[in-house]
């Protein structure tokens, strides 16, 4: 099938690696523009635009992506495949391949539609989650879906963990769906949809106000990206692996500790148990490597 592929980060790599060798004709690769990265500010490819480099196909970088519409209209496409583009796609890129858009979309649709289902299923403490192959309309998210496949979201399983796993659980279930295009029909969404809204950083701060199992999820889900964060000793520390234990409630109120050793943060209930973390600058470590390093005594470290 000659398809356009339009993706940009890490995770749509290996959808795109597996149309390729599933034999299809992708003719044209549309992903973000190059972003200024470092403190050089070089300007980097997204990781879709290098792989698309290494399979020698054209790949177009538009700013709005109906600056590619007439170009579609072009090249005889018989359908297109999206995962995680970055933009919503117009109408005048929707009117331009005739057999339609396939998104494979990170949630189990309609719940959690928009830029972070992955992130947000686990912050609201979600036990099951999928992905979605389905038709792109001119929503957010809302077109008629061809296939689901649904999994458990595993206790400790990190943002990248799980979407990692969804891109795996995914990719055939999509590669299934274009082998039955175009006489394969979909189903509306059914049920009361949920918007998975932009992460923001600020939202990763790690509270100790908040309870610590919900805490222990805000890292989960910041891992990779944006990363839960908490200052202590007035250094700002990225916390990258931690779990919940039972706490000692007397101790559950401002000023906040970070206690050692065992680099337990006493919550507003239980106790938050740093696993691991990075210092700006430094590599990750375990949070009790980290605090045996900083020169301090046993005992506590103030959470600010």
């Amino acid at each position: 099938m000659r398809l356009v592929f339009f993706g940009t980060p890490t995770p749509a790599v290996p959808v795109l690696h597996a149309l390729h060798d599933a034999g299809h004709d992708v003719a044209l690769v549309v992903t973000q523009p190059e972003r200024r990265r470092g403190r050089g500010g070089a300007l980097i490819p997204s990781p879709v635009h290098a792989a698309a480099r290494e399979l020698d196909v054209p790949v177009r970088t538009p700013d709005r992506a109906r600056e590619v519409a007439d170009e579609l209209a072009s090249l005889d496409l018989e359908a297109g495949v999206v995962v995680a583009f970055g933009q919503l796609l117009p109408d005048a890129v929707l009117g331009a391949v005739p057999g339609g858009l396939v998104n494979l979309h990170l949630s189990r649709l309609p719940r959690w539609r928009g830029a972070a289902p992955v992130e947000r299923a686990i912050l609201a403490g979600d036990h099951e989650t999928g992905v979605s192959v389905m038709r792109i309309d001119a929503g957010l998210d809302t077109g008629p879906v061809f296939n689901v496949v649904r999994t458990p979201i595993g206790d400790d399983e990190t943002g990248g963990e799980l979407t990692d796993r969804l891109v795996a659980l995914g990719t055939p279930a999509l590669l299934d769906v274009l082998g039955a295009l175009p006489g394969l029909e979909p189903e509306d969404q059914r049920g009361e949809p949920t918007y998975a809204e932009k992460l923001r950083v600020d939202e990763f701060r790690l509270d100790p106000s908040d309870p610590a199992d919900h805490l222990a999820r805000v890292v989960r889900a910041g891992n990779p990206r944006p990363g839960a964060w908490l200052v202590a000793d007035a250094k700002r520390v990225k916390v990258l692996r931690a779990h919940a234990v039972p706490g000692d409630e007397s101790h559950a109120s401002p000023p906040y500790e970070l206690r050692w050793p065992g680099a337990t943060l006493q919550t507003a209930a239980g106790g938050l148990v740093l696993d691991e973390v990075q210092v700006e600058g430094r590599r990750p470590m375990t949070a009790d490597a980290w605090l045996a390093g900083s020169g301090r005594r046993r005992g506590s470290v103030p959470i600010s």
